[in-house]
């Protein structure tokens, strides 16, 4: 599977999906590392099965091994930290957010490729995972490495057009599914 096959699953009522999906693939505002980690970290994070196969065979060709690693290593580890984070920000009683997490996060720090596109990969995650105070982080994060309002918005559209893929596909899935 790939890109192209992934754009040939999604029906014509998603046709902008389907586009989006080419043309953001097309850009040339993040490098290739991070346009596929993108779209990989994304894909884990949305886990719907044709999309995660279709974007894990495209970024195979397109990231090294540790690059392929650290892209699921994103998604895994905001899948943890953005319904942590979410969770302290939306609870009334303001104690949480002073405590410390006490939750292993070592692979914010080491995670085997540059900073920059690490952090670009978590944003993405963050933003379909809906935490606020992980994307303000990440974003702060992002600028103060000179990174761009057009590259922190290439990295933001990404998982939002991977994360409507899945949605449509899933839908898609549970219809067919559904008994006579």
């Amino acid at each position: 599977m790939s890109l192209e096959t992934l754009k040939t699953l999604i029906p014509d009522y998603a046709k902008d999906i389907r586009l989006n999906i080419g043309s953001l693939a097309n850009e040339t505002i993040l490098s290739e590392q991070q346009k596929y980690g993108c779209y990989l970290a994304s894909a884990h994070a949305v886990g719907e099965a044709q999309t995660l196969r279709a974007i894990e065979a495209e970024a195979r060709g397109k990231l090294s091994v540790e690059a392929l690693n650290a892209a699921k290593a994103a998604s895994a580890i905001m899948g943890m930290n953005n319904v942590y984070y979410r969770a302290t920000h939306l609870v009334s009683n303001t104690t949480y957010t002073t405590m410390p997490a006490r939750l292993r996060m070592n692979v914010i720090g080491n995670p085997g490729v540059e900073k920059v596109d690490f952090e670009l990969w978590s944003l993405a995650v963050s933003a379909i995972n809906g935490c606020g105070m992980c994307l303000d982080a990440h974003e702060a994060e992002l600028r103060k490495h000179g990174v761009t309002s057009e590259q922190i918005q290439a990295a933001i559209r990404i998982g939002a057009v991977v994360n409507a893929a899945a949605r449509v596909l899933a839908a898609e899935a549970a219809l067919a599914a559904e008994p006579a």
